[in-house]
């Protein structure tokens, strides 16, 4: 079974011809105030807060014949307000339940469990309009890596656009400048943080595992981040880009790998856009987003890496709330989402890297979330995936010893989500 292309002209068309003067959440997603947004927006009266989320899934792949459930994460947030000027924000994340070698049965291979911190930054409020923050914190990239929350996305998985293209959830350690224009409705930011690290890049993930997230990361090279939101009736609208420096060795190193060093040396650049759109029970979403590295092959060489020097993603998405009109907290939204990505879309020139077809991919979601009240969610839907032909040469277990290679698959998801 073949899904046919979903394209984001169709969706854009989709989205275009909904009503008109939107709220870009409905009136039950706008009572999900958990503790951390209390925090946030000094509306609540304890100054040391608890809050949290996380979520659970089973996934069914047809083709492999193979189930799996997880605990895929659990996030506690705690935060204290010093005073009004000045507040502390860290959250803690253990993904899938168990951390290897903490569990009595260590033959267990399945274990694969990470324990880590999402967030832990001082905020620095200037005034109503203007806030710094320092510590670790997510930058203002793409729709996903901020607001992430379970309630607040359709699908039990996170869009794949915003999991291999853009790294959410993607934080580094830095200080960044948040503020909004006084007679116009946009808001900005701009923020510097340590840079990525080259040695770690992996074909088939792009920059994701380069990430320093802080832990003991290279700061010789440097990130600049920054975006701009424009609000307008029914339509939020924004543009994003990082360019970051990715390899943090010293001099004596990076001349030894024939790599450039320094603040910016050897770079990456992401540019990202995307619109949100909401009225009546009907939403939208549409982005795009691209990655440059020109020294790929540089990185390759020194490495023995197979990375890309360019990749794309771009998805868009419907979706109704059919209790809209009966509801005043519960919600039932049916949504589908197209999604189109390449992980090898350029290659460094003359060729120092191997297309790996698989890594282009288009990909169906359809489904629905169920939210009886706005903090709990019950989701299921159903993923149709197809990619480019595999390469042979890439290929290092090939039939009959592994399942010969199929370009379509589809995917059953179930699971539920929480936050508080």
């Amino acid at each position: 079974m073949k899904p046919s292309i979903v394209t984001a002209a169709t969706f854009t068309l989709l989205l275009f011809t909904l009503p008109s003067n939107a709220q870009f959440r409905t009136n039950a997603q706008n009572l999900v105030l958990t503790n951390e947004d209390s925090l946030n927006y000094g509306t609540g009266k304890n100054k040391t807060v608890i809050s949290g989320y996380g979520d659970a899934f089973y996934q069914r792949n047809f083709y492999q014949r193979q189930s799996n459930v997880s605990l895929e994460r659990i996030v506690l947030f705690v935060g204290h307000r010093f005073n009004d000027k000045i507040s502390l924000f860290t959250e803690m994340e253990l993904e899938n339940a168990v951390v290897a070698g903490s569990n009595s049965d260590e033959s267990n291979n399945s274990i694969g469990g990470d324990i880590s911190m999402e967030q832990a930054f001082l905020k620095f409020n200037f005034n109503s309009r203007n806030y710094l923050v320092a510590g670790l914190f997510l930058p203002r990239m793409g729709i996903l890596n901020e607001n992430h929350l379970p309630v607040n996305f359709n699908g039990v998985e996170r869009p794949l656009v915003e999991q291999l293209i853009i790294p959410a959830t993607w934080r580094e350690i830095g200080v960044a400048f948040y503020g909004t224009l006084n007679n116009i409705p946009i808001t900005y930011d701009i923020g510097i943080m340590n840079g990525l690290n080259s040695a770690n890049f992996q074909h088939g993930s792009g920059f994701r595992d380069g990430r320093g997230l802080g832990s003991n990361a290279f700061a010789n090279n440097l990130g600049l981040t920054a975006a701009v939101q424009y609000n307008i009736s029914d339509f939020k609208f924004q543009v994003s880009g990082y360019m970051g420096g990715t390899v943090g060795l010293s001099k004596r190193g990076a001349d030894s790998l024939d790599l450039d060093n320094g603040a910016f040396g050897t770079p990456l650049y992401l540019g990202e856009a995307d619109i949100q759109y909401a009225r009546n029970g009907f939403s939208g979403k549409i982005l795009g987003v691209y990655v440059a590295y020109p020294d790929a092959d540089k990185v390759n060489t020194a490495y023995a890496k197979n990375v890309a020097s360019g990749m794309y993603g771009a998805y868009a998405e419907a979706g109704y709330d059919w209790l809209y009109k009966k509801q005043k907290t519960a919600q039932f939204i049916t949504f589908v989402r197209g999604e189109i990505f390449d992980l090898n879309s350029n290659l460094p020139s003359p060729p120092k890297a191997i297309y790996d077809g698989t890594e282009k991919q288009t990909q169906i979601i359809a489904g629905f979330s169920y939210l009886p009240i706005p903090n709990v969610v019950i989701k299921a839907d159903v993923r149709l995936q197809h990619t480019g032909p595999q390469n042979p040469a890439l290929v290092i277990n090939p039939p009959p010893n592994a399942l010969p290679y199929s370009r379509s698959n589809q995917f059953l998801n179930v699971g539920i989500g929480y936050s508080f």
